[in-house]
């Protein structure tokens, strides 16, 4: 063995002791009395470069860097929870990262004894979300280069956990990719890649795969559980006075409180006046449909046919209420608070302060959500009473009995809270007959995720509506399952009930919505406070909804001559309510320049649209009609009735694709000869998969050939060629 030299030793000491300094609170974890937060000083909070995260995360000591993409705001929730926990655990900081706001190229460098943590969600099919294409573009492309002048990552540890959803072809995409090219380019995976599925339980998959993931973890990365600390993330202090008009009572944003203009966007929905709201449904349905139209002019939104529109609800009321009384917040509803983050690296206030308790429950977290069994866990401690204590704790460990109770009853957390203090949650909550639950404050905005807007196919097309965008929205209400604990009831959708809540208002019609032969008379539906922060969303009689736009990539070819087949049943027709327009626009600009005859090469468009019955349910009848004269025999609309004549010889019902397998014919010819664009718009359980059957049968006949082989190997084609595109939801 060869000498080792002075100046090595003295090189290997200045290292050692560098590490040692650089992670001295791991090495020498400092007790939780003597732990202070501290303040990093203005030159080491690695602000020299603001997309540096490496430098950020030196200079912050931390050990992790997390990075989320996420569309709607459930992988940020899920890389904080994994943040939080490796506080708790281990005493490991990290840095908690939008890949958007980050540069990749020192993605080499992280600090030894780290590791990058990846929690990436699919979008559409198999897409990253908005903030993760760039780095998705750098981990796949191989002629990126990271700081050491090559595509490599060697020794690299890494975690990653996927948000998909099964009913989605590319199920958990982009958090195969990403383990894919990390594993590629020479890093190392730390235990399982985690993938949670949204259409069943994000929840228990997350559970399921956590635990092995942090004991594997432990191990990679040498440290021991229990290092940690129960430390709050947010600080809640009630204000004995603030200036009324900049406390934030359901804004979402400064610009938004002040009234000043700016780009109106996911951070500034713009409140759009409802101009028409009307029921689609027949007023005999025991079923609700809204068609809504929002009017954007003067707010600098514009909009193209396919695109969503963002719709920001709040809370029912009643659940608020329930919510304050169960956590003795009632009489305080109105004390205008201000909340703090101890490392707002590690969580942000999720929404603008100061605010009040009522705010908060009503406009800025998600209460409707069924309460997680990770944050009973967390609640048993604050249980009122002994038996309210065994029965949250038997919920919180007994994954089973959380199932039969709180998943299938649809309980959210101030129902669970109520039911295991012995309180009948089928009647309006009041402070009298509610048992309160001191749970600090600062836990529920910890472990309540933000209430996000719900999102909408626009169904007009900004041709012939430049001004408006029209909504086209199913009232969704269910019966939870019957449990000898909890007996049935009504469960509504926050987003649709709020819409639904509109129409009534600005129609001047309040009614009670009775389902039928199911529900008593005494049963309504939920109310909002519609009106708004200040009452901002009405003006004299017109009410507004405050909106945003997101992009979308179902779009028409840009070319009239070639053929389109679109599939949606109910409510996924909405989509193709603007397709059909935007042909019609632009037959109108066509005829006048060059007359009808100039319509003759056009592509067919073909519609299949289902529902129950011709009479109750089918959306715009009179208007497939006019769309049709306009077109002059270019739009082709097929319909099924599945609840009345004719039926299968069998009696079953029809659906869209047994109309499609009647058209086969000129349906493969249009794929196949006519290369026709196919879009898919609805239910993705069922429908959609029973339309890709149908699909590979058509063509696989027209390949004479088998619908297993041929027949799937164009549709493979299809999909990538964009060809066949799907907007669908569970």
């Amino acid at each position: 063995m060869p000498p080792v030299s002075t100046e090595a030793i003295v090189v290997g000491v200045g290292v050692a002791a560098a590490a040692t300094y650089l992670f001295r609170d791991q090495i020498f974890p400092k007790s939780r009395s003597s732990s202070v937060p501290t303040i990093p000083s203005k030159a080491g909070d690695g602000s020299g470069n603001p997309r540096d995260f490496v430098a950020k995360m030196i200079n912050g000591k931390k050990r992790l860097v997390i990075f989320y993409g996420s569309q709607t705001g459930t992988a940020e929730e899920y890389a904080i929870r994994i943040a939080k926990e490796a506080k708790s655990k281990f005493g490991l900081a990290s840095l908690v990262c939008d890949p958007e706001e980050y540069d990749f190229e020192n993605l080499d460098q992280l600090p030894e004894g780290s590791a990058a943590i990846f929690v990436v969600a699919t979008y559409g099919e198999g897409e990253p979300t908005d903030n993760a294409v760039q780095l998705i573009q750098n981990l796949t492309d191989e002629s990126f280069e990271f700081s050491n002048g090559s595509h490599r990552l060697d020794g690299m540890k890494y975690v990653v956990f996927g948000l998909g959803n099964k009913t989605y072809e590319h199920y958990n995409a982009i958090a195969r990719i990403v383990d894919r090219e990390l594993e590629k380019a020479g890093a190392t995976r730390i235990g399982e890649r985690g993938e949670g599925d949204d259409d069943k339980s994000m929840e228990e998959d997350y559970l399921e795969w956590k635990d092995g993931m942090w004991d594997t973890f432990a191990k990679a990365l040498g440290v021991e559980e229990g290092q940690g600390s129960d430390t709050a993330d947010f600080v809640v202090s009630e204000l004995e006075s603030h200036p009324e008009e900049k406390v934030y009572l359901g804004e979402l944003s400064a610009r938004a409180l002040t009234r000043s203009k700016g780009i109106h966007d996911v951070k500034n929905p713009f409140p759009a006046p409802i101009t028409v709201a009307r029921e689609l449904f027949d007023v005999d349905a025991d079923r609700n449909c809204v068609h809504m139209e929002l009017n954007i002019e003067g707010s600098g939104i514009n909009y193209q046919h396919g695109d969503h529109v963002g719709v920001w609800p709040s809370n029912p009321d009643i659940d608020v209420d329930r919510l304050l009384c169960t956590l003795g917040l009632y009489d305080k509803k109105d004390t205008v608070i201000s909340v703090e983050s101890l490392d707002p690296a590690l969580a942000k206030v999720p929404f603008p302060v100061p605010t009040t308790y009522l705010t908060v429950l009503r406009h800025y977290i998600d209460i409707m959500a069924v309460a997680s069994r990770q944050f009973l866990g967390a609640i048993i401690k604050y249980a009122p009473t002994p038996a309210a204590e065994g029965w949250i704790k038997t919920l919180a460990t007994d994954k089973e009995e959380y199932a039969k109770v709180v998943t299938n009853g649809c309980l959210r957390l101030a129902d669970v809270l109520q039911l295991v203090s012995g309180t009948d949650i089928s009647i309006p909550p009041t402070k009298e007959n509610t048992t309160p639950w001191h749970v600090p404050f600062d836990l529920i905005v910890s472990s309540i995720p933000r209430l996000q807007p719900r999102y909408y196919s626009i169904s007009s097309s900004p041709k012939l509506y430049p001004h408006s965008i029209h909504i086209t929205c199913v009232i969704l209400k269910y019966e939870s399952v019957y449990h000898d604990k909890v007996p049935s009831r009504w469960v509504y959708g926050v987003g649709s009930n709020f819409l639904l809540n509109l129409k009534h208002v600005a129609n001047d019609d309040h009614v009670t919505l009775v389902a039928a032969g199911k529900a008593s008379a005494h049963q309504h539906i939920p109310q909002y406070s519609i009106e708004g922060p200040r009452g901002f969303y009405k003006a004299e009689k017109i009410y507004k909804s405050p909106v945003h736009v997101r992009r979308s990539t179902f779009r028409l070819p840009t070319n009239p001559k070639t053929p389109v087949i679109m599939i949606g049943p109910g409510t996924g027709v909405a989509p193709f309510r603007g397709f059909v327009q935007e042909r019609v626009a632009m037959a109108r600009r066509t005829i006048d320049k060059n007359g009808v005859e100039s319509l003759n090469d056009w592509g067919k468009i073909y519609l299949y649209f289902g529902c129950r019955n011709s009479e109750k349910d089918f959306l715009y009848k009179d208007e497939w009609p006019e769309y049709a004269e306009e077109l002059h025999g270019k739009f082709i609309m097929r319909t099924a009735f599945s609840r009345e004549p004719p039926y299968k010889p069998d009696g079953g019902k029809i659906y869209v694709q047994d109309l499609m397998w009647e058209d086969r014919a000129a349906l493969s010819e249009a794929i196949l000869t006519g290369k026709a664009y196919v879009y898919v718009c609805g239910d993705g359980k069922s429908m959609s998969k029973s339309v890709e059957d149908v699909l590979m049968r058509l063509l696989g006949e027209a390949r004479s050939g088998s619908a297993e082989k041929e027949g799937a190997a164009e549709l493979k084609l299809l999909k990538e060629r964009s060809r066949y595109l799907t907007d669908v939801w569970s």
